[in-house]
């Protein structure tokens, strides 16, 4: 017999995803020590694998609740809202800490850097070459989520994949630059507080800026599969919100690393 609630509240059914997601994210763990002290990967790329799946299949659960079952109603979609917002305040704090750092060591640098920044022997990236026009490119992207975002709530649906589109190439060329550059670097993470603080900044936001970009892209692929509408479109929200956040982000790393730091 059928039991039918009569609350708005989500009571999620039985599902593995979590126990696969322990699973992947031990043997992770474990694959990298492993990494780390043998130089051995085949336990990193099975956790990777393990968790890959485990994120397409609990994912794709939560798509079809929402576009299909119909579970994510009005006052779950509050919940899922604040959920979102939460975890981006989490992640501005986790980029406050390599701030912090970076200033802590470039405003008083110690007699081991020889009281100078940038630290001797370190030759930094101008800020006016590659920098400058990751800085245009990620600008220009979140012009065109807000394009897709506002194309989406007047119902224009060309308009929205088009917007998608080009934010998506736009977050794929910012890391090809960023590829480049890294190549180009005169210093690496082991060179000094310097190397160290600017490849732990920039690369986490390069990290955060591949994750927005498949976020955008999956948000094109379920665009293009009309799974959301003018006024139920909380997955590309929450894309949006993260790539608005991973912009802001690189305008004060831009602004503090490569500009002023330098």
């Amino acid at each position: 017999m059928k039991i039918h609630s009569n609350h708005p509240y989500h009571l999620v059914d039985y599902s593995p995803w979590p126990l696969t997601a322990s699973i992947g994210a031990m043997t992770t763990t474990t694959g990298m020590v492993l990494w780390f002290h043998k130089n051995e990967m085949y336990l990193l790329y099975l956790g990777m694998f393990i968790l890959v799946l485990t994120m397409y299949q609990w994912w794709r659960d939560v798509v079809r609740e929402s576009t299909f079952q119909g579970k994510h109603t009005i006052k779950v979609t509050k919940g899922l809202k604040l959920g979102m917002i939460l975890f981006i305040i989490s992640e501005v704090m986790f980029f406050i800490s390599f701030f912090w750092g970076f200033f802590h060591s470039s405003l008083a640098p110690t007699i081991e850097l020889g009281m100078t920044w940038p630290p001797k022997g370190i030759k930094t990236f101008n800020p006016m070459e590659i920098p400058l026009l990751n800085t245009m490119i990620l600008l220009c992207s979140g012009m065109s989520v807000t394009w897709a975002h506002h194309s989406l709530m007047n119902g224009m649906h060309s308009q929205t994949s088009k917007a998608l589109f080009t934010t998506v190439t736009l977050g794929i060329l910012f890391t090809m630059l960023q590829v480049y550059e890294y190549k180009e670097a005169s210093f690496c993470i082991s060179d000094s507080v310097y190397g160290s603080s600017f490849f732990m900044a920039t690369g986490f936001h390069g990290l955060h800026v591949i994750i927005g970009t498949i976020f955008l892209a999956v948000c094109l692929m379920r665009h293009m599969m009309y799974h959301f509408s003018k006024n139920h479109h909380l997955g590309f929200e929450a894309a949006a919100w993260y790539w608005h956040f991973v912009d802001v982000v690189w305008l004060f790393l831009y602004i503090s690393i490569y500009w002023w730091g330098s």
